[in-house]
């Protein structure tokens, strides 16, 4: 079946906003899980920490190869296996009876969310040459969209009753992550674009950026800015339970008025970055983010709704910074994507056995004066630290700026 250009164009925005909404609703719908995961199976801070380093540890293991197989098979072929992986992860959650084989479903899911994340950012940077930074924070607005959706309904459906049954986080996870075969059908519809330039750019690209303190510094501020981003999605409901003692259902609310603003910023803010460049885009967003995370951890109930207007900082930081890598390595834009994302990867396992850790540690420190107030003491640490990530990316992307103004190249 032949398609005209626009006809394909529309195909393909369905694709990556599609893509976006199933990633946001897989990576997301664990914030309601977590606490019945935890006491189901009776894990620890320290061993959460640990089942999502081992997903971020998956995560990275995708994105070494991803876009490999992109070269090989082509991006077609890849997206459609990325969305069956996803599907049979849900599957495998579903059936998993032990922390063990929890740990083996999640590793595939994060798999496929790896696929899925260096696979939409190749075909939105092969397809969006003009207005970039606007357009790929609306694709990652539908990332928001279904991040904001994913507590809530994840939430409520754990509570359904199907025969008698609850149907718990297992059902919810297999419904849930049925849904990423519906963005198969525009896939196998359309044209994928083809990136332009030669294998011998990407080849020798690799070898620069290792060299590039630019891009080290655009590795450093993601990984900061992502892990603000995913340690607010993995903890917020947990930490709402824990130190203020809301029910899952009122935090898993205000996990997704988070990510409302999340999606809302990234609807709004993409032409704002346009104009006032990136970089400084990027300095403002997560100051912003990282201080209204800190203020609720020392003055409580009262102010809690800060770190739900935080998600209008976090939101903008990640597609901004991939537009400004766009334009900065415009030759061998697949392979720069590749060395940030894995390094990234690499981060994120790292921070993620921190938070948990830090959880652990302080609370087995014992300032409270029972477990259950040491916990409190342990997740505001936990979520100091989540806060501090933020304020790091700022501080990083201002070095950067600095550096590439002296280079007469301010993105």
């Amino acid at each position: 079946m032949r398609l005209n250009k626009k006809t394909n164009f529309y195909l393909l925005l369905f694709v990556i906003f599609g893509g976006f909404l199933i990633f946001g609703v897989s990576e997301n719908i664990k914030g309601p899980a977590i606490p019945e995961m935890q006491q189901e199976l009776s894990l620890s801070d320290g061993t959460l920490g640990g089942l999502l380093a081992i997903n971020a540890f998956g995560f990275l293991l995708a994105c070494t190869y991803t876009s490999w197989l992109i070269a090989k098979i082509g991006a077609k072929t890849t997206s459609i296996l990325t969305f069956i992986l996803m599907a049979v992860s849900g599957v495998c959650i579903y059936f998993s009876t032990n922390f063990a084989t929890l740990v083996g479903a999640y590793f595939l899911l994060y798999i496929g969310n790896g696929m899925l994340e260096i696979g939409l950012a190749i075909i939105a940077a092969r397809l969006f040459t003009k207005n970039t930074g606007t357009m790929l924070n609306l694709s990652h607005f539908f990332y928001g969209l279904g991040s904001t959706v994913a507590p809530i309904v994840a939430a409520q459906m754990m509570g359904w009753e199907i025969n008698a049954a609850v149907l718990g986080w297992r059902g919810m996870y297999l419904i849930m992550l049925s849904l990423s075969v519906l963005p198969i059908i525009p896939v196998v519809l359309s044209r994928f674009p083809k990136e332009e330039g030669h294998d011998e750019e990407d080849r020798t690209s690799i070898k620069k950026l290792t060299k590039d303190p630019i891009a080290w510094l655009i590795v450093f501020a993601l990984t900061m800015g992502v892990t603000a981003e995913l340690g607010i999605a993995a903890w917020l409901v947990n930490y709402l339970v824990k130190v203020s003692e809301w029910t899952i259902a009122d935090a898993s609310g205000m996990l997704s008025i988070f990510f409302f603003s999340f999606m809302l910023a990234r609807l709004l803010l993409g032409p704002v970055t346009d104009k006032f460049g990136y970089a400084i885009s990027i300095i403002v967003f997560s100051l912003f983010a990282g201080v209204l995370s800190f203020i609720p951890i020392f003055t409580g109930d009262s102010f809690a709704f800060l770190f739900a207007i935080a998600g209008f900082g976090i939101g903008p930081i990640y597609p901004t910074m991939m537009a400004l890598l766009a334009r900065k390595y415009t030759k061998g834009t697949d392979t720069a994507i590749t060395f940030i994302v894995v390094l990234i990867g690499i981060g994120g396992v790292i921070t993620n056995l921190i938070i948990g850790y830090i959880i652990e540690w302080v609370t087995n420190l014992s300032f409270g004066a029972t477990f259950a107030e040491s916990n409190r003491i342990g997740m505001q640490a936990g979520y100091f630290f989540i806060a501090m990530t933020a304020i790091l990316c700022g501080l990083a992307t201002w070095e950067m700026h600095r550096r590439l103004k002296n280079e007469g190249n301010v993105l």
